[in-house]
């Protein structure tokens, strides 16, 4: 039967994970409801020793979300208002909103076409430029893909620039051997539902070797106490709470083995898909990619949207608009008059389902489905 009517094959599918792992998320779940302890407790505690442990950073902090890590991020950096801050327009709107929350200005460059990850060159020209005497940079590992870190760094390290790394996309992901989250001076986490490592609700972190930017994030994320009810520091309210801290213990320890699964599919799409006018992801040198999503190129974007829509196939634009074209943003955002890459893909860029649950007859009924529309 076709997917259309049999059961869809969705986009994402955070369902499939829970039902996956549910006995371990239930037993989870209910050890959090019967301890009476529910924010910043021995939950989060441990989660943050264990996913510092697997990221192999000294230290990684539990906050509400991956827009607040961010924002406590450059925060903890010393970064401010009217302070510049390097970025890019093809990611997720949260980038840019977490830099403009903290009173920066975001200053926007063009991505590389191969990985849609920040362009080093353009960031080069930027703060050599318009951008001078930017104080931090946030490149986005866009897709599960890291950004060109070792580029960036040297560009960072000759104009003081502070590396915060955004890593929603990008649980688990290597670069010349370091996970992402563990190269820049802090980095950015999302569990969103949907990634790598998701939660059942929101939640974030906020990763750092250095212990003096681990604890201002420790104080700016709890309205800046160590002792409770006094403030050293203003701060504000971004804690993971204790259930969501349990269920990602849980979902941390099969990481790699989702990842591996995320990798086996898109080797499987891959070879589904070969010999047709798209263009396919690819892997740069020295970086092992997690595919949070598995992104193609077309000109008939919107036909083949369509046509897998008709079948029962999700799929997803991330993202159909870039920041600076969205109406919120147009015309205010430095460095968008220099965005062709990031204007082009976003016209001919489309994500196929993708999560670790997707069985191989749906890949390859995926497969085939775009075939019967592009030859």
């Amino acid at each position: 039967m076709t997917p259309s009517k049999a059961q869809p094959i969705l986009s994402a599918n955070p369902g499939a994970g829970y039902q996956r792992l549910k006995a371990e998320l239930d037993a989870a779940v209910a050890r959090v409801l019967q301890s009476g302890w529910y924010i910043l407790g021995r939950e989060n505690e441990a989660f943050e020793q264990e996913f510092a442990h697997y990221l192999g950073a000294a230290h990684a902090l539990g906050v509400a979300n991956g827009t607040d890590a961010v924002e406590l991020a450059l925060r903890a950096a010393g970064i401010g208002p009217g302070d510049l801050v390097v970025t890019v327009a093809h990611t997720a709107v949260a980038t840019v909103a977490a830099i403009e929350r903290i009173g920066a200005r975001p200053y926007l460059v063009d991505i590389s076409p191969a990985t849609y990850t920040l362009n080093p060159a353009a960031l080069q020209g930027a703060v050599a430029g318009p951008a001078k005497g930017a104080r931090a940079v946030v490149p986005v590992h866009l897709y599960g893909h890291p950004a060109d870190m070792d580029a960036i760094l040297k560009i960072a390290h000759e104009n003081k620039l502070t590396v915060v790394e955004d890593c929603a996309q990008a649980h688990g992901a290597f670069y010349r051997g370091r996970r992402t989250g563990t190269i820049g001076q802090l980095s950015a986490f999302s569990f969103y539902p949907t990634k790598n490592l998701g939660a059942l609700g929101d939640g974030g972190a906020v990763a750092t070797h250095d212990p003096a930017l681990a604890e201002r994030v420790r104080l700016l994320r709890q309205y800046g106490w160590r002792e409770r009810y006094v403030s050293e520091i203003p701060g504000l309210n971004s804690r993971l709470d204790e259930m969501q801290a349990a269920i990602l213990r849980v979902k941390l320890a099969h990481l790699d083995a989702a990842n591996a699964r995320r990798r086996q599919i898109a080797a499987h799409y891959s070879q589904g898909l070969a010999g047709l006018p798209l263009r396919l992801p690819t892997t740069a040198a020295g970086c092992e990619h997690v595919f949070h999503q598995y992104t193609i190129e077309t000109d008939q974007r919107d036909a083949l949207q369509q046509t897998l829509h008709k079948a029962g196939i999700g799929s997803a634009v991330l993202y159909p608009v870039p920041i600076h074209l969205q109406p919120a943003y147009r015309g205010r955002l430095q460095g968008a008059d220099r965005l062709p890459c990031t204007e082009a893909a976003a016209g001919r860029i489309l994500s196929l389902p993708m999560y670790p649950e997707l069985e191989d007859e749906q890949i390859a009924s995926v497969c085939r489905t775009i075939r019967s529309l592009v030859a």
